[in-house]
C-alpha cells in the first residue's frame, strides 16, 4: 500500500582475513553461495571453518512481512548459507503499522551507535534518513551497471542528493482495474487515454452496466497523495521541480490533471461523491462486489478479487496500466520496503553482504513466492517458476515499468500534509488552479 524507508554504515570486521575480494562478492548476486564454496575448500587444506563464535554479528531492523513464512526465516536461511557473519533480526511491527515502524527506526538510527547495521524502509523514508546521515550512501558498492538491474523508479526513490542512499528490495505501486466483460461489451480494448476511459465508464454507465464507472481514492490522506502524484505525472507535470527546491504543483499540466479528477464526481459523473471521503478499502468494495467498471488500488486487491468469499467478480478482472493524458505516458505511484545499510555501522562489511543477498535474484525471487512481495528486478518476472505460482504478479512488469516516487525531499512528512489539504480543498470546491497555487506557495516555503 502506501509506504517508505532509508540507510546508515560501518567499518571493517575482524572476519575480514576470510573474506573474499569485497567488490567481487558485494557486486555478485551469489555472494554467500561463493563464500561457502570457499570454506569448503579451505577444509579440504587442513583449514579451520569459522565457529559460530568466530561469526560477525549483526543486526537487521524491519517492519515484519509474512506469508508462507516470515522474515525470520529469511534471515535464519542467510545465516545457514554461509559462516561468516551471523545477523540478528530485530522485529518491528508490520508495515500497517506504519507510524510505530517509523518511530522505531528513528529511536535506534539517531542514537548512531551502529544499530541496527541493516534495515528495512518505507520509500517515502529515504531522503529523510539520508538528509540526517544514517544512511550508507551505496554507490561504491553498486555502481550504475549494478543499479540498471532494478526499475528505474525505485533507483530514482533510493536517491538522493545525487547519492544511492538506499537498495531496492520490493515494490508495489498504483495500477487499473477494469472488468473484462464490461470492456469487451463497451469496445473491447482497456482504455490507454484518461479522455477514452471517462468515455467508456459513461457509456456503461447509461447502458445500466456498471453503478459507478471509476473509483479512486479522495479522502484527505496519503493515498490522495498518491492518486495525485500518478495522474499529474501523467499529464507531463511534477509536484516538486527536478532540484527538488521549488513547487510546480501550481503549474498547467498538474491543474488539468487535478481538474480531471474533479471532473469524474462533477461533471463526468463517473465517480460518486464519496470518494472524497474513501482510501483504498472502501473504493475496493463497491468494486469486488461488481458495482464498478475501473479503479485504481494496488495490488492487494487482486486475490481478494479473485477469492469467491469475498467477490462478485472472480474471473471478471483484470490489471492493466493507469491511463495517461494525451501526449503524456501512464505513471504509477510508488510504493515498497528498500534496503539501507547504518551509516554509523561498525561492521561495514558484513552489512553490505547481507545487503547484497536481500536483494538478490535468488531471494527477491523467494519474496515474491513466498511473500506475494513483488520484485523490484524486471529480470524475474520472466522467472518460469513465478510466472506457474504467481501469474498475477509475473503479469506486473509494464505496470511498475511506470512507477514514480512521491517528491524526493528530507522534508517529505510536512510536503504531504500541505498536499493532503490543498488538493482535498481543490477537489471539495472546485478551485482546483487556486489551491494548487495555493500549495505550491506552502511548499515552497517548507523546502526552499
Amino acid at each position: 500500500m502506501t509506504d517508505i524507508k532509508k540507510t546508515p554504515a560501518g567499518s571493517k570486521t575482524a572476519g575480514q582475513s576470510i573474506m573474499l575480494d569485497r567488490r567481487q562478492l558485494l557486486l555478485g548476486a551469489a555472494g554467500a553461495a561463493i563464500g561457502t564454496a570457499t570454506l569448503g575448500v579451505a577444509s579440504g587444506l587442513g583449514i579451520r571453518p569459522a565457529r559460530a563464535a568466530d561469526r560477525t554479528e549483526i543486526s537487521f531492523a524491519s517492519a515484519s512481512f509474512f506469508g508462507k513464512e516470515g522474515l525470520g526465516d529469511l534471515v535464519k536461511a542467510f545465516n545457514e548459507s554461509q559462516s561468516r557473519i551471523t545477523v540478528k533480526f530485530i522485529e518491528l511491527p508490520p508495515p500497517s503499522s506504519s507510524t510505530e515502524v517509523y518511530q522505531g527506526l528513528v529511536q535506534q538510527l539517531a542514537r548512531r551507535n551502529g544499530t541496527p547495521d541493516v534495515f528495512s524502509q518505507d520509500v517515502i523514508w529515504i531522503a529523510g534518513f539520508a538528509s540526517a546521515g544514517w544512511a550508507l550512501p551505496l554507490d561504491e558498492y553498486f555502481p550504475k551497471d549494478k543499479r540498471a538491474d532494478y526499475f528505474p523508479g525505485t533507483v530514482a526513490a533510493c536517491t538522493y542528493g545525487g547519492k544511492l542512499t538506499a537498495l531496492p528490495w520490493f515494490v508495489d505501486s498504483g495500477m487499473f482495474y477494469y472488468r473484462k466483460d464490461l470492456v469487451e461489451k463497451h469496445g473491447g480494448k482497456v482504455p490507454e487515454t484518461w479522455a477514452d476511459m471517462a468515455a467508456m465508464a459513461a457509456e456503461a454507465q447509461k447502458a445500466g452496466d456498471a453503478k459507478f464507472g471509476y473509483l479512486w481514492q479522495g479522502k484527505q490522506a496519503e493515498v490522495l497523495v498518491c492518486d495525485a502524484v500518478e495522474i499529474i505525472a501523467s499529464n507531463g507535470g511534477s509536484i516538486l521541480s527536478a532540484d527538488g527546491k521549488s513547487s510546480v504543483i501550481g503549474d498547467d499540466a498538474a491543474v488539468a490533471a487535478i481538474q480531471f479528477l474533479y471532473d469524474t464526481i462533477n461533471k463526468t459523473k463517473i465517480s460518486p461523491q464519496n470518494v472524497l471521503s474513501w482510501d483504498e478499502e472502501p473504493s475496493r468494495q463497491p468494486f469486488t462486489s461488481g458495482e464498478a467498471m475501473f479503479m485504481r488500488n494496488w495490488s492487494y486487491v487482486y486475490p481478494i478479487a479473485q477469492d469467491p468469499k469475498a467477490s462478485h467478480v472472480v474471473d471478471k478482472v483484470a490489471v492493466a496500466p493507469l491511463p495517461h493524458f494525451a501526449g503524456g505516458k501512464s505513471s504509477a505511484c510508488l510504493g515498497g520496503y528498500q534496503l539501507g545499510v547504518n551509516a554509523n555501522s561498525k561492521k561495514r562489511e558484513a552489512a553490505i553482504e547481507f545487503l547484497t543477498w536481500m536483494s538478490s535474484p535468488e531471494t527477491q525471487t523467494r519474496l515474491a513466492l513466498n511473500f506475494g512481495l513483488a520484485p523490484s528486478r524486471p529480470a524475474i518476472f520472466q522467472d518460469a517458476k513465478l510466472k506457474a505460482e504467481q501469474p498475477f504478479m509475473a503479469s506486473l512488469q509494464n505496470v511498475f515499468t511506470g512507477a514514480t516516487p512521491r517528491p524526493i525531499t528530507p522534508q517529505y512528512a510536512k510536503v504531504t500534509l500541505a498536499l493532503q489539504s490543498s488538493i482535498s480543498k481543490a477537489l471539495v470546491s472546485g478551485n482546483v488552479k487556486a489551491e494548487l497555487q495555493a500549495a505550491a506557495a506552502q511548499i515552497n516555503k517548507i523546502v526552499g
